[in-house]
């Protein structure tokens, strides 16, 4: 009969740990970066740097922003979103009141958005826009529509996780 209690205890916890996005997920993302034409030099705001095409494991729960230079192109900007995982009421349900609060303070419900930044850039004095493109190539909109969209989001973030001064310039 004991045997039977334990089978049970560890089959619910099992259960409840398999919605817990902190062990699942983690509390940090590899995000790729990569650029039309490879060899663009990234910043990211912290400072951190690598040429494309490069890889960075960031913080969930953390907002970004990475700029691309190459000699002859015309440096962009992208910001990237700290996104709520549709998971959230499933973590919440299977992992409890107390699983949820960890996971949204920690970040681990999170995802980092776009993965990959990946760029096309355009050369200096061009008309054309800057584009954010999917893994396969493929055209998600140009960088400027997109940074529109999250910007007001992503700069309230930085400047709460203190890595942007309020009221600092930002790049569009």
């Amino acid at each position: 009969m004991h045997i039977t209690y334990r089978v049970a205890a560890l089959a619910v916890a099992a259960f409840g740990m398999s919605g817990c996005a902190t062990v699942i997920n983690g509390t940090s993302q590899p995000v790729e970066f990569q650029s039309d034409p490879d060899g663009a030099v990234i910043e990211l705001v912290n400072g951190m740097t690598c040429q494309t095409p490069c890889q960075y494991s960031l913080k969930r729960g953390n907002d970004n922003r990475v700029t691309y230079s190459l000699e002859g192109y015309e440096p962009v900007t992208v910001y990237i979103q700290s996104r709520t995982g549709g998971g959230v009421v499933g973590n919440v349900l299977a992992g409890g009141i107390i699983g949820g609060v960890v996971d949204a303070s920690n970040g681990a419900s999170n995802h980092l958005y776009p993965d990959p930044v990946y760029v096309r850039m355009v050369p200096v004095g061009s008309s054309q826009p800057a584009l954010l493109l999917k893994k396969d190539g493929e055209v998600i909109s140009t960088v400027d529509e997109y940074n529109a969209g999250v910007m007001d989001d992503v700069v309230e973030g930085l400047q709460e996780q203190g890595v942007l001064a309020a009221g600092a310039n930002v790049t569009n």
